[in-house]
This record gives structure tokens, sequence and C-alpha cells, in this order.
């Protein structure tokens, strides 16, 4: 019998497999289902593809004993938007002649499937992620999950509509300007903007590098922040990646949020009745809302475009610039030309003013523990944007513009819906790492003002309501070799760290595994080679960053730490072996790993 997946959550999936079903029906049924004609993906998996994902996963779960608490998103399927590499699916950026096929798949996405989820498509966008609309794409417009007439909001237009309807419980999107929050506004569902720098955003092809965010899609903030917790961390190969501090922020007994003194609707008075109603249920709530002026903000978004930012994103597609492919869209384009104007002087100059803006911020959310803000001003239809495509773009960014580049956090929330039909949304913004207070306040929304899954009707479960916010542990992955390894002399440099075991698994086939000499307890080097390889017994433990530097201290030369390369193609911190000392030492690569060649010495 075929299962129905439609609108299922987290919860869902994970149940369906504790009661006997499998990824290999719930997946091949569910890839059967979608059509590559939908313009919300631009690329999905054929049954070979599918097939290879799901033997992987065999594979993970043999590597946990069948524990499937420790996959916590064993078989279930998610979405990834096309800016976002996903091996060995194609990245396109929306522009066909850009296509290429990623040697790696980005850091977040290795995270979730190495806990369990599989990709089954990568999602449409607005191109090269220019735009809030979903319409500037030659793979087609994504409409609207509840009026086709409308725009699905971008850019990560079509990992919102996916979501929204139900096919998968999460995907992933990216937010530089709002485009991990308008299209969850227009709807119906969750959109989480995290703080820049927990998600890594290494395997992301950039917009504005110094502003880029990897966002979560879901039908409800358990499952956003379940996904984003997994997927987050420091990424050392991420320049702008950063650990997240220690100790986490808690809601104070009496909540303060500034809204907007003024806002503007562009005379949807549609829009500004959902507003108000939800104001009223925010202070049934017991919250006070304080009206301020949003100049300061306002005029920090401004920059965004009409400022030096708009140069990063030349600098990504510089090299389409000069000779432009004929499928580059011409909005975007012109966009990205407004670069050409701009000079080193005015970068400084306008990084000048987004600081003073920023100090003017900062005594503006005084006294405040946050912002509650429409998502948008208002919504609309497909043929009034094609017509005038910058103009009305712009006018849906008036509340998301600001807040990358304010280094703050958001969480857009379904608020009701309009006398249209309609979704409307609301976001909350936060300063940086407030990422949990704010899924915590929007779990009290949630209870309050309980939500259907997207648009498809369904009820969903009501969330835990949580009191306080779990801090959120930086951790790292570190592939070990050797006298580290399980019941090894050296294993508990790693446990009194906190480090826990992920699971044992194997490296490329592209290393060789030597004996070092002289070395008390015996340790192995390991090298990486272009030809003569074979694939290594690694154990992968994951330790918290904060205690990464100690244990680091430890090692002796000639050992350090690099990046491994594992079978299935994740990447991996690792222990490595300078050259010079291999020339002594006995290549052991014929016994596949230390603990065998160990056994031999018995």
């Amino acid at each position: 019998m075929t299962v129905n997946t439609t609108a299922w959550t987290l919860a869902d999936w994970q149940a369906a497999y504790r009661q006997g079903q499998t990824p290999h029906a719930l997946l091949t049924a569910l890839l059967a289902r979608l059509s590559a004609a939908d313009p919300a993906w631009i690329s999905l998996p054929d049954p070979a593809g599918l097939e290879r994902a799901l033997t992987a996963l065999a594979e993970r779960l043999a590597a946990v004993d069948g524990n499937l608490d420790r996959l916590p998103l064993y078989g279930i399927p998610f979405a990834v938007k096309d800016n976002l590499d996903a091996t060995p699916l194609p990245t396109t950026c929306a522009c066909p002649s850009f296509a290429y096929i990623p040697e790696y798949s980005a850091v977040v996405v290795e995270k979730l499937v190495a806990a369990g989820a599989v990709v089954v498509g990568k999602t449409n966008l607005d191109q090269f992620a220019t735009g809030l609309v979903g319409t500037r794409s030659p793979y087609g417009e994504v409409p609207n999950a509840f009026d086709p007439a409308y725009i699905s909001g971008g850019s990560s237009s079509g990992s919102a509509s996916v979501v929204a309807r139900g096919l998968v419980p999460f995907a992933l999107g990216t937010d530089t300007a709002g485009s991990g929050r308008v299209p969850a506004g227009f709807n119906n569902i969750v959109g989480l903007k995290p703080t820049k720098g927990w998600l890594s955003t290494t395997g992301l092809v950039p917009a504005c590098r110094t502003l880029d965010c990897v966002s979560v899609f879901a039908l409800d903030i358990d499952d956003a922040e379940t996904v984003a917790r997994i997927a987050g961390g420091f990424d050392a190969d991420d320049p702008y990646s950063r650990p997240e501090p220690a100790t986490p922020d808690t809601l104070p007994e009496r909540i303060v949020l500034g809204i907007p003194a003024d806002p503007e609707w562009h005379g949807d008075a549609l829009a500004a009745a959902v507003w108000e109603g939800a104001l009223a249920d925010w202070q049934n709530l017991g919250v006070e809302l304080r009206a301020i002026d949003f100049g300061p903000l306002f005029a920090v978004a401004a920059l965004l475009y009409d400022g030096p930012w708009v140069a990063e994103r030349y600098v990504a597609l510089e090299a389409l610039m000069d000779q432009p492919p004929v499928d580059l869209h011409p909005v975007v384009r012109e966009i990205v030309l407004r670069a050409q104007g701009q000079t080193a002087a005015d970068a400084f100059k306008g990084e000048y003013r987004r600081a003073a803006l920023a100090r003017a911020a900062q005594a503006l959310l005084n006294g405040l523990d946050g912002l509650l803000v429409p998502t948008t001003p208002t919504i609309y239809r497909t043929e009034a944007v094609l017509a005038d495509p910058v103009t009305l773009n712009s006018r849906l960014g008036r509340y998301t513009n600001f807040v990358n580049l304010l280094d703050m956090c958001a969480l857009a929330l379904p608020a009701g819906f309009r006398a249209d039909g309609l979704p409307a949304g609301i976001t909350l913004i936060g300063r940086a790492w407030q990422d949990g207070l704010l899924a915590d306040l929007g779990r009290r929304w949630q209870l309050a003002r309980p939500w259907t899954a997207g648009a498809t009707g369904r009820a969903l479960p009501l969330p835990s309501n949580r009191t306080e916010t779990a801090p959120m542990t930086e951790t790292l992955t570190v592939a070990v070799v050797g006298a580290h390894l399980t019941g090894m002399p050296l294993n508990s440099q790693l446990t009194e760290r906190g480090a826990t075991l992920l699971e044992s698994t194997v490296t490329a086939p592209a290393y060789q595994l030597y004996a070092l000499a002289n070395t008390t307890p015996p340790k192995p080097g390991l090298k990486r080679v272009t030809e003569g390889g074979a694939s290594i017994i690694v154990e992968l433990w994951s330790m918290p960053v904060e205690h990464f530097g100690s244990f680091v201290a430890l090692i002796p030369s000639p050992l350090g730490i690099g990046t491994l390369e594992l079978a299935d193609g994740r990447l991996v911190k690792g222990f490595i072996c300078e050259p010079w000392a291999l020339d002594d030492a006995v290549d052991i690569t014929s016994f596949g790993g230390w603990r065998a060649y160990m056994a031999s010495r018995v």
C-alpha cells in the first residue's frame, strides 16, 4: 500500500521508520511523485542516484549498529536551493550556462546527510539569489502555493514552495536580504534566518559573501530549529564562520518587542488588518509592544542596493559580466551592473556609514528583547512584478534588508490569512546569537495561534513549550586513525574533552598508512597520494569546539590536523603527517587500518 507522506513533519517520518517503514519504499514512492515539469525544481535525482543515496544511508545505519537515535534525520527527504552544492546534482544558480557538477556537497548538506537525511532535489531561485520575487529564473516562475496568480517570493522560491506543498518536511534556502523570510511569509511556513556564521557557507555560490546566510524552511518551529542545530557549527574552512557563545539567552518574565511606529502598506488594507490582529494577539500573550522609529534601520537597508554592497554581487558574477551568457536574466544583470560606478573609496565610506547607523540601531534596541515586524508590507501578482520588477521587489524588502547588515537573526512565522485567502507573515528579529530565544518566543506564538502545514490544510502538532533555550553546543568532527581510536592508549584525550564517537568509516581510496619510527605510544602517519592509495579505517568523533585547541596542543610533531576526504565524499578534520617523517617509516597500507596492524604485532 502506498503511504501518503504529504505534509509529514520530522516526527512523522521518524515514527514511520520506527514502525517498520523503509527509506527505500517511502523515498522511491516520493521521487516518483515529483515532476521535473514543476517549476519549483531545477533538478531531481534519477532512480539510480536515489539508489546510491539509499545504499550510503544503509551503510551509515550499519556503522551506528542500527541505532536510529544516532541518525536523527534517518531517511528524511529534503530539498536544497540550487546555489548550494549537493553532489552529484548540478549547481546552476538558475543560470544553465553557469552549471557545474560539484566535487563535494556544501558543508551544511554534508552535515544533514551525515545525520541520515536524503537530498531529493535542487530547487529554483531568483537567478544568482538576486531578488525577493521568485520570477527571475529561466527555469520558470515559481507560483504561490495558495494562488498561482501571485508570486511565491524569493530568492528561495522553490525551497519554500516544496515545503509549503508538503513535498518535503524541510528545505535549505539562503538569505542575504530576506530570501529566507519573504517566501516563508507568502507560503504559510517557517523561515529561520540564522545568525551569520552559525551555518557554514562553504559550498554556497555567494551573492554577498559578508552577508550571506544559509536558511531553513520548515512547516513548524521545532523542525526548523532541529535542522539548524544539526546543520550549524563552526567551520574552520569558512572565513566568515564563528563559534557560538557558550551561554544561551533566556526569555525574561516581561518581554518587550519593538514594532514600526508607522508601517507602510502601499495601500494594502488586507495586509494591515492581519498585522493589527497579530499585534492584539501578542499583547494577549503578555508581550509589551513598543512603537519605535525604524528610520536608522531603513537607512541601513538602503545601503544594500544603493550603496557599495552591490559590488559584492558583481564580484561573485564578474566572470559573467564581461561576456554575459544569453541566459543571464536582464533584471539581475541590471542590478549587478550598478556596481560599476562604485570605487574602493565608496566601499569604505559605505562601511563607515553602516557602522554609524549600526550604533544608532543599537541605541534604538536598548530596553527591547527584539523586534516584531510584518514579513512584507504586501504581496503582488506575478504580472505586476513582471511589469515593474525593480520597484515592487524593493518594497518587499522593507523589513528584511537591514537584518544581515546589522548582524541580526530572524524568524519568519505564519500570522494567519488575509480576507482574500492569501497567507500573511510576521517576523521576529533579534541580536546575533539570539536564535534560540526567537525560537522559544515563536513557540509561544504557535501555541497561541497554531497554523496549518503550509498550503496543505493539515493540522500541525503543537510545539514543545520550552521556557529556556538549550545551548547550541558548537562541535567539530575529527577523524582519528591511530592511537586515538577506541580502546587505544590516547583515546582518553578525546573522551576527557567531551568528544563522542559518531561512526567508524573509511577514507577515500587515496591514502597510504605508515607506522612511524620511534614514537611512544606507537603512532601511524597518513599520507594522501595520487596513485597507489587505499581506503583506511578511521573513527569520526564529535568534539566541542571549545576543547579543540587544547586537543591540538597535545599532538606532537610530525603529526598535525588537516582535511581528510572520506569514501562518501565528506571532508573532515583529521590526522595528517609531515612527509619527512615517512622516510624511515614502514608502509602498512595493506592492513587497511591501524588496529589490524597492531593486532599483527601481538
